[in-house]
């Protein structure tokens, strides 16, 4: 009797997995640190802002890698399933990183705003919040692209960082420019607006990975598309039951259809196999269970 779920090696996916934790973790350590050094020299509230969120990036990335190393185990006893919920729990702490980044980047520039805010010098050590935002723009386009090949909700909610990093850097470096030439205020008020896009970053991931580990449902539209194709196999009269949940980053399906009831066991085995394997071909759908009933039948 098998107490596990059977699984096979992933060579691939493990390659692609070490290769995002590489990228994300040697990126951020050299942005935070340069970030870190311009902040001190500048003084600028912006500035600092980012190197915050940058440093609360290398903790969060550092999180991930013992994250995933848990999620990539196989099943065993204690988690017959595997330890996929992982993943969305190390999402959610990397939401909380986010969400604390924000905290002290409105923290500095309500301080520097109270204080009258100041022209920053607008000299070399500020490119490189340009730079930055070349180099995360790169990490987000790759990371995305790993993400979406693997289902990974931690994944894409450091993609979804990434992307956010951009903009303050971005904006970072527009408060550099604003405090020169149009009033000093300028530049707290984009530690402000980067504290406030951080924010909304960090719902929107948390909202993101709390449903994955509550069961949220598939939508309305993916679970339309789920039952067509499994009306398409030959033998499916239809589709009356249909029920998703996330019982790890992605879709367990769990389906009743109609057959004919003249058909011996094996065929209908036969016709239920291939709804299973139709279904698990969907890139977000882990697993379907398929229940087969008489075409006159409906619970």
């Amino acid at each position: 009797m098998r107490w596990v779920r059977e699984t096979k090696p992933q060579k691939d996916q493990n390659r692609l997995y070490r290769n995002a934790i590489l990228i994300t973790l040697g990126g951020n350590i050299l942005l935070a640190s340069s970030k870190a050094i311009v902040a001190a020299i500048s003084g600028s509230a912006a500035i600092y802002a980012d190197a915050a969120n940058s440093i609360s990036d290398v903790v969060y990335s550092l999180l991930m890698v013992a994250g995933l190393w848990m999620a990539m185990q196989p099943p065993d006893l204690s988690h017959p399933q595997g330890h996929a919920r992982f993943e969305p729990v190390v999402g959610l702490i990397v939401t909380a990183s986010m969400a604390f980044a924000g905290f002290e980047a409105a923290r500095n520039a309500f301080m520097r705003y109270s204080a009258g805010g100041e022209s920053i010098a607008l000299d070399l050590p500020t490119l490189i919040l340009v730079v930055s935002a070349l180099i995360k723009a790169g990490m987000f386009v790759v990371i995305s692209r790993i993400a979406k090949k693997l289902v990974s909700p931690t994944l894409s909610t450091t993609a979804k960082d990434n992307l956010s990093d951009v903009l303050t850097s971005l904006a970072a470096f527009v408060g550099v420019l604003a405090s020169n030439w149009i009033h000093p205020l300028a530049d707290p008020i984009a530690g402000f607006l980067v504290a406030l896009w951080i924010f909304r970053q960090a719902f929107l991931a948390g909202r993101d990975n709390i449903g994955f580990l509550t069961g949220k449902s598939a939508s309305k539209e993916e679970l339309q598309e789920f039952i067509t194709a499994a009306e398409e196999i030959p033998g499916v009269i239809r589709v009356h039951h249909m029920m998703s949940d996330y019982g790890d980053p992605r879709l367990m399906l769990d389906l009743h259809i109609n057959v004919d009831g003249n058909k011996t066991l094996n065929e209908v085995h036969r016709i239920s196999d291939e709804v299973i394997k139709r279904l698990e071909e969907f890139p977000g759908v882990d697993r379907a269970y398929v229940h087969v009933e008489p075409d006159d039948w409906e619970d």
